[in-house]
């Protein structure tokens, strides 16, 4: 349309799996690895691409599971505490972490944990906190550490 102004629209990469349930995985990350406080935008953006690339390899029916995962996790806690989960204090959704870890229903508890190793995958799979941590893997494996 002549004389129309144009608003550029970020799109989502497609296929993305975190794009609906963004804010609920990043506060999980957070709860999980309270570094990630730390993370400017381009720091999510790195973490959140590693767990993108790890779920690229799974079934398109385990990417929705962990979607409606994130979407209880958000909702469920207002039943408890009146708020959702990315409300609550930082203390409470620890609680509500831990909960999940040692829930009896076998199937909450591998959800939790795929999770929690999403989190950890993304937050220290970046160079920079691989770095941060003194990981420098070396391709001789547990050899190269009686070279030294």
């Amino acid at each position: 349309m002549p004389g129309a102004t144009m608003i550029a629209i970020a799109k989502e990469p497609s296929g993305s799996v975190l794009a609906s349930v963004r804010g609920v995985f990043r506060v999980v990350v957070v709860t999980v690895v309270p570094e990630a406080k730390q993370l400017n935008e381009s720091g999510w953006r790195a973490l959140e691409g590693l767990v993108e690339d790890a779920l690229q390899m799974r079934p398109p029916a385990l990417r929705q599971q962990l979607q409606l995962f994130l979407r209880a996790i958000e909702w469920l806690t207002v039943v408890r505490f009146g708020r959702t989960f990315s409300k609550l204090r930082e203390e409470q959704r620890s609680r509500v972490l831990r909960h999940l870890q040692d829930h009896p229903v076998e199937r909450i508890r591998c959800g939790f944990w795929g999770l929690r190793t999403l989190a950890l995958l993304g937050y220290y799979g970046r160079p920079e906190a691989a770095r941060a941590i003194g990981y420098a893997p070396d391709s001789g494996g547990w050899e190269a550490l009686t070279r030294r």
